[in-house]
């Protein structure tokens, strides 16, 4: 599959990202953005969003901004391994995760996304994930 021809704002549909509600703003050449509407069932029981809906966002951002910017003859990924620090919460508005391409190698990217409430730009959390690049 050609992954810069996908249309990312509707290639989730009916599965797990769309289900906490994450939408693809720009997928793009070493960048892909999306953002999350913060709503109650994303929240964890302390009354903040729960660090997987933020981390689900992140991860996501960083999977389609792999699949678009696979090396040649690459098919699809997985992810080896990824952290988090959360430095922010959220209990209203919308978060807006920007993933950047910072390794595009033959075998392996590296992703960070920053990932911030959108209507003061304070940072929330900041992620990175390695995937590995797989061949058919």
């Amino acid at each position: 599959m050609d992954y810069k021809q996908v249309d990312f704002s509707t290639f989730a549909a009916g599965f797990f990202p769309e289900m906490v509600g994450v939408e693809v703003v720009q997928v793009t050449k070493n960048l892909a953005i999306g953002r999350m509407e913060v709503k109650k069932a994303l929240f964890a029981p302390n009354g903040y969003l729960h660090a997987g809906s933020i981390i689900t966002l992140a991860d996501t951002m960083a999977g389609f901004g792999c699949l678009y910017n696979l090396p040649p003859n690459g098919t699809s990924f997985t992810t080896i391994e990824l952290k988090s620090n959360f430095i922010g919460a959220a209990k209203s508005g919308y978060i807006i995760a920007e993933a950047v391409l910072h390794h595009g190698g033959k075998t392996t990217q590296v992703w960070d996304v920053t990932v911030k409430h959108e209507e003061n730009n304070r940072i929330i959390a900041l992620f990175r994930c390695t995937q590995l690049i797989l061949y058919s």
